[in-house]
C-alpha cells in the first residue's frame, strides 16, 4: 500500500542549536494535518530531532571521542531523563501543545521498554511526539526554546546546581 504525503518539502533558512542552517526540511501545510498523524509517527521524528539537537550541543561544548559523546548523549535522551523533562515543562505548554503531549502519552505502544519504567516511557514518548509536531509544523523557534530548556533541565540537578559530568 502506498501512502500519500500531503505536506511539502521546502528550502528555507532556520536556526538549529544556535546555528543558521539553510536546507530542506519537512513542513506540513496546516497544523491540523499534523494533529491527524499517529502519535508514534510524531514521536519517531521527534526522537531524531532531539537526538540531533543534543549531539550538536555536545560537540560544541565537550571534547572527547565519539564513544564518550555518545555516553554523554544518553544522559539526555534516555526515557527517565525525557520523563523528567516532560514533568518540568508540562505547565509551560500551550493548549495545543498539551493536546499533542497527551496524545503521545496515551498512545498505545507496540513494544515494551526493556530498560525503562513504563510511566517514564509514556512521558518520553509524549515529549518526543510534541517535538515531532513542532518540527513538522515548522515551529522552529518554539522547538528550539523547548529543547534548550530540556537540555538545561538535564544539565541541572535537583538542587538547581549545574551537573559537572565530564
Amino acid at each position: 500500500m502506498v501512502s500519500r504525503f500531503s505536506g511539502r518539502i521546502t528550502g528555507r533558512k532556520f536556526f538549529f542549536s544556535g546555528l543558521l542552517l539553510e536546507g530542506i526540511f519537512l513542513a506540513l501545510k496546516e497544523a491540523d494535518e499534523a494533529k491527524q498523524m499517529q502519535p508514534a509517527v510524531l514521536a519517531f521524528i521527534g526522537d531524531a530531532v532531539f537526538n540531533l539537537f543534543i549531539r550538536e550541543r555536545l560537540i560544541m561544548s565537550k571534547k572527547g571521542t565519539s564513544h564518550r559523546l555518545h555516553i554523554l548523549a544518553t544522559d539526555y535522551v534516555k526515557a527517565a531523563s525525557q520523563s523528567r523533562i516532560s514533568k518540568a515543562l508540562i505547565d509551560e505548554l500551550t493548549e495545543e501543545e498539551a493536546y499533542i503531549f497527551r496524545r503521545g502519552r496515551n498512545a498505545k505502544s507496540a513494544t515494551i521498554p526493556k530498560n525503562a519504567d513504563v510511566q517514564d516511557y509514556k512521558y518520553a514518548t509524549a515529549l518526543e511526539a510534541l517535538l515531532g509536531y513542532l518540527y513538522i509544523t515548522g515551529r522552529r523557534e518554539r522547538l528550539n526554546f523547548l529543547m534548550e530548556k530540556a537540555a538545561i533541565i538535564i544539565e541541572t540537578n535537583v538542587n538547581g546546581e549545574k551537573n559537572e559530568k565530564e
